[in-house]
């Protein structure tokens, strides 16, 4: 096997560690924060504390396992091109394809909690009905946004991370000056062992997309801004967060957490009234409608664009809007798949639907940071101590421990996800899809149609 080598890039190196923390700290911001951790809370009680600081570290751990390979080997593709080169092609399509399908399944349950956040404003004709047409009004018009060619500005982004987090970072601070009610902690683990496990999962979920910061490798500046980027930002958000759930969970009465309405808001209220509610709810809307629009709709479209270039996707997914030049085929799909999503929330209920799909979000993404831990343990093994030291310029620390920690975690987490027959039917279906595309795959290479090695 030849030695593997620092990939050489085009892209300009010229973020520094602070970009690279607001990334990493801003990816986590998002309705799993907001709305799902109603779910976590009531199955939970107050120890859904300790399950968020527990899903905390694991997605630490996870970020800085793919530290050195996101260094060493930096790439538009990430996952799919590092587990390809160390665990072959069915592997590395696995973890792209998940990840975007993890993608494509947000669209669905973030529009359901957007739609809840509107509803709290904007009732019409009771909750779940307020929250299914709110949810496709603001889909729709996020897909049309992105068929227009609008883009949110990096400055503005970072700027609604910065103002995102010090909402919560306030609040945090206010409530424990205003004084909570410690009386709400008891007791801990009202529902047993097998309430708090159920947390685990949800709390992953609200931490999983702080992982994309392992795709910055290549714009660093400096190759350990990036490690101490990966660490740091760990270290905050899971410290604000798991303040702000602190002072939650002393405010109101764990019983009372819902996913009616996002439990930061309820809080809100009683610290600082019906104005602060309105405030961080409307915080929570920014933050789902900014996960719909760079996240669920323009990465997974662009993906599939490329694949479809390739001839890994069908061609129809290569066309492009001949004014704005945005792929309106893969637009449209995804749009077909989150109003699906939403269509069938209609049915089977919203909160129901949403926890669906929120977790077979997590397994799918569970399965792609696995691959690609496992990806970055044979990286290392390659490289060896030294060469990671003096070429990368960047050496987790506590190898192999962490990266051990984070198979644990991410097996831990995959089984909790498995709870019902409706899991197991979800992974079964995309699964078997994947397996039938993948045979397709095979053939088209074996015929000479469509290139093997090839990175998207």
């Amino acid at each position: 096997m030849n030695e593997p080598k620092i990939k050489e890039v085009s892209l300009i190196r010229n973020m520094g560690f602070w970009q690279i923390w607001a990334i990493g700290v801003g990816a986590v911001v998002g309705d799993g924060i907001f709305l799902y951790l109603g779910q976590g809370i009531q199955a939970a009680g107050p120890s859904s504390l300790l399950a968020f600081f527990i899903a905390g570290l694991l997605q630490m751990f996870i970020m800085v396992a793919m530290g050195e390979i996101s260094v060493g080997m930096p790439s538009a593709g990430a996952m799919s091109v590092w587990v390809e080169k160390y665990m072959g092609k069915f592997f590395g399509l696995l973890s792209g394809l998940t990840f975007s399908v993890g993608w494509v399944i947000l669209g669905g349950s973030i529009s359901i909690a957007l739609g809840r956040f509107v509803a709290y404003w904007a009732p019409i004709g009771g909750l779940e009905t307020s929250t299914i047409i709110w949810a496709a009004i603001f889909f729709t018009i996020f897909a049309a946004m992105n068929i227009a060619g609008t883009a949110i500005a990096g400055i503005g982004q970072l700027i609604l991370v910065l103002i995102l987090v010090g909402i919560m970072t306030i609040f945090g601070i206010w409530g424990l000056i205003k004084g909570i009610t410690l009386d709400n902690f008891a007791p801990f683990m009202p529902n047993g062992f097998g309430g708090f496990s159920a947390a685990i999962p949800i709390a992953t979920f609200a931490y999983m997309g702080a992982a994309c910061l392992c795709t910055a490798g290549s714009e660093c500046k400096n190759p350990k801004d990036l490690g101490k980027g990966l660490v740091w930002a760990s270290i905050t958000f899971i410290i604000v967060y798991c303040l702000a759930l602190f002072v939650v969970l002393g405010t109101i009465n764990w019983r009372d957490a819902s996913l009616d309405v996002s439990t930061f808001t309820l809080a809100a209220e009683i610290i600082w009234g019906p104005i602060g509610a309105s405030i961080l709810n409307f915080a929570a809307w920014l933050a789902a409608a900014t996960c719909i629009i760079m996240g669920t709709i323009y990465t997974p479209s662009r993906i599939f664009y490329s694949m479809a270039h390739e001839g890994y996707m069908p061609k129809v997914f290569a066309k492009v809007n001949p004014i704005t030049k945005t792929p309106i085929n893969g637009i449209l799909v995804i749009w077909i798949v989150g109003i699906l999503g939403i269509l069938a929330a209609a049915y089977f209920g919203a909160a129901t639907f949403y926890v669906t799909l929120c977790n077979q979000a997590v397994i799918a993404w569970s399965i792609s940071w696995g691959l690609a831990v496992i990806a970055g343990m044979k990286y290392r093994k390659e490289m060896g101590a030294d060469r990671i030291r003096s070429e990368v310029g960047w050496k987790q620390p506590f190898y192999p421990v962490i990266p051990i920690l984070a198979l644990v975690g991410i097996v831990y987490v995959l089984y909790l996800c498995f709870y019902d027959i409706a899991q197991f039917i979800g992974f079964a279906i995309w699964m078997a899809i994947y397996l039938i595309y993948y045979q397709r795959i095979m053939s088209k290479i074996k015929r000479g149609d469509i290139k093997k090695d090839i990175q998207f």
